[in-house]
């Protein structure tokens, strides 16, 4: 498979991120281009298959920003003002458009974790 695909798991609860909302850009210098918006599954993952794929998965500087502060506060997680981690970018390149880049997010809400998965 190739594309850009992702996962987000709550570690405070144990469980995926279910509407969690992401956006991704394309970045090129300066100028910030939005790809495309989705939202988290049941299993914390995204339907429809990757995030980014075919003609439009090419190498460059991408970023994924996740909206966890409104997610949090959704699940009653009472947050400071303004909150510790609201909205996440993660920046990343892919080189290797004939490759598989897989972005997790592991969430809670004082802290995050990411690497390239698999």
């Amino acid at each position: 498979m190739t594309g850009l695909t992702t996962h987000v798991l709550d570690t405070a609860r144990g469980a995926p991120a279910e509407g969690l909302a992401i956006t991704l850009y394309r970045l090129d210098g300066e100028i910030r281009e939005k790809v495309t918006e989705v939202v988290t599954n049941g299993d914390g993952r995204i339907d429809g298959g990757p995030i980014l794929s075919g003609d439009a998965f090419v190498a460059g500087t991408y970023e994924l920003v996740f909206y966890a502060g409104d997610y949090l506060r959704r699940h009653g997680v009472m947050l400071a003002d303004p909150a510790f981690l609201d909205v996440i970018p993660i920046r990343f390149g892919i080189s290797d458009s004939a490759a598989h880049y897989h972005v997790p997010l592991l969430l809670s809400p004082y802290g995050y974790s990411t690497y390239r998965g698999s």
